[in-house]
């Protein structure tokens, strides 16, 4: 029965993730709102990492944490096992090559990811213990007012529920014990106890508790990791320019990957590349929007360019650290005693263990990994928590935490493989009613980004001015009746 599950799991995910569905829906979403946008991500990233970043705060702007910490909570769901583990599968089997897919990803997914964080803000509503709620859930539906958008709603809202305890809880956990039985014989039981009391006492206060967690973690790890690889990297610069060149190199022709296998062809390298590249940023899934309706923005437009900025720094920063320390050092050619391609899941510490001194490199992915995991657990149980709330009211959610907590000790103690195949298609399934709605809205989010942008274009205009400029704006109205109704 397992085995039939586990197939038929294979074979959905093999197709959702495919060349024929989500790789193209994906990319050609990112690459036409790209357009419609005007290269978005690359005029204003500047602007959008000094406010998300330096500034961190819009003062006098309605919300429930700050900007900061609505990035830091978007960051924590992606920051994880993607880029450790999913990094290394897409190089064991796309090859080099798949890093340059992955940054291509990466690149046309910042207008997705701003996208739907502007959406987020400009449709969210407020419940009934008075917090921002906001999301494709929220958006799909009151956006696209007819029953198409209502059910594009639904399904995103019961998918995602689905995968906050997939691949946002049972399979973050099952890493954090793996990894702390194998690296320090921590027993998974206590890992499963301690990371369940953690994760309860922070969902207990809600997403200002997370919101705090986060913003005080999440910078921290990402730091480290990063010091780490850029360690690496300086010690093996001579390294560099041809692992760049090989990267490039086979991201058109293809390659062998490690361990005899022969011809990975162009096509394997850019399917893995955008899967895993995806998987790390959640570009287009509409996840990170609902953290970002959260914020306290004092304009869709600004949340939307915070918000952007999670993509470039999990995937062009930490993904990129990554994925050169594995090539520099050769380890996505290294081989097992038997003579097979070492396991991906082995590969990045494998790595950081060739290029740093003594035990670091592997003590650095271990509690990198519990890291970043244990603040994907945190991230994915908002997410989960607004969905649930949209199916059945606001008094599900206390239980919701409680056994989302309870559900974390499950993974932590048990073998969990066709979890991951779930997770897959979970996340797969939530992108799609997403990326349509993004098409369908794609004309108002490019029309008032502009007559925002018009005004402010390196966001720095106060709460004042911006009310002053932006008067009369039907978009701009519109959003403030929405704001003062909730």
């Amino acid at each position: 029965m397992l085995d039939d599950i586990t197939a038929f799991l294979g074979a959905a995910s093999g197709f959702i993730w495919g060349p024929w569905l989500l790789i193209p829906l994906l990319l050609g979403t990112g690459l036409y709102l790209t357009i419609r946008l005007g290269g978005i991500q690359f005029v204003r990233l500047g602007a959008a990492l000094g406010l998300g970043l330096f500034r961190r705060k819009d003062p006098g702007a309605a919300g429930d944490i700050s900007q900061f910490q609505a990035l830091t909570t978007a960051l924590a769901a992606t920051v994880g096992t993607g880029n450790i583990v999913g990094v290394a599968t897409a190089l064991a089997v796309g090859g080099p090559g798949a890093l340059f897919w992955m940054w291509i990803t990466g690149l046309v997914g910042m207008a997705s990811k701003y996208s739907e964080a502007f959406l987020g803000v400009r449709f969210r509503t407020t419940d009934e213990a008075g917090e921002r709620n906001g999301g494709p859930q929220q958006y799909l539906e009151r956006g696209i007012p007819n029953v198409f958008g209502k059910i594009l709603a639904i399904a995103f809202t019961l998918f995602a529920v689905f995968a906050s305890f997939g691949i946002g809880n049972l399979t973050q956990a099952n890493a954090v014990s793996a990894n702390l039985e194998s690296s320090f014989s921590v027993p998974t039981w206590l890992t499963g106890v301690v990371l369940t009391i953690v994760v309860l006492a922070v969902l207990v206060g809600g997403i200002k508790s997370i919101g705090r967690v986060t913003a005080g973690l999440v910078p921290v790890m990402i730091v480290l990791y990063i010091i780490a690889a850029l360690y690496i990297l300086i010690v093996n610069i001579g390294d560099v320019p041809a692992a760049l060149g090989t990267i490039f190199h086979d991201a058109f022709t293809g390659s062998a990957a490690a361990g005899g296998f022969a011809g990975s062809a162009i096509i394997i390298a850019i399917q893995f590349g955008v899967a895993r590249g995806i998987f790390s940023n959640e570009s287009g899934m509409g996840s990170a929007a609902i953290a970002a309706a959260a914020a306290q923005t004092s304009h869709p437009v600004r949340q939307g360019l915070v918000s952007m900025t999670q993509t470039f720094i999990d995937t062009i920063i930490v993904v990129t650290m990554t994925g050169l320390v594995i090539v520099t050092t050769g380890t996505f050619m290294s081989t097992d005693d038997s003579g097979e391609q070492i396991e991906a899941s082995l590969m990045t510490g494998e790595a950081f263990t060739h290029g740093l001194p003594g035990e670091w490199g592997h003590w650095i992915v271990t509690i990198g990994l519990s890291l970043f995991a244990f603040s994907t657990v945190l991230g994915w149980s908002y997410y989960g928590e607004r969905a649930i709330e949209k199916l059945l009211g606001r008094r599900a959610v206390m239980p919701f935490r409680v056994v989302f907590a309870l559900v974390v000790f499950v993974g932590a103690t048990t073998e969990l493989e066709v979890v991951w195949l779930f997770s897959d298609v979970m996340n797969g399934l939530m992108a799609l009613p997403n990326l349509i709605g993004l098409l369908i809205l794609s004309g108002l989010i490019a029309r008032e980004t502009r007559a925002y942008l018009r005004h402010d274009p390196k966001l720095k205009a106060t709460q004042k001015e911006i009310e002053q400029f932006m008067a009369g704006d039907p978009s701009w109205e519109a959003w403030k009746r929405s704001e003062s109704a909730n």
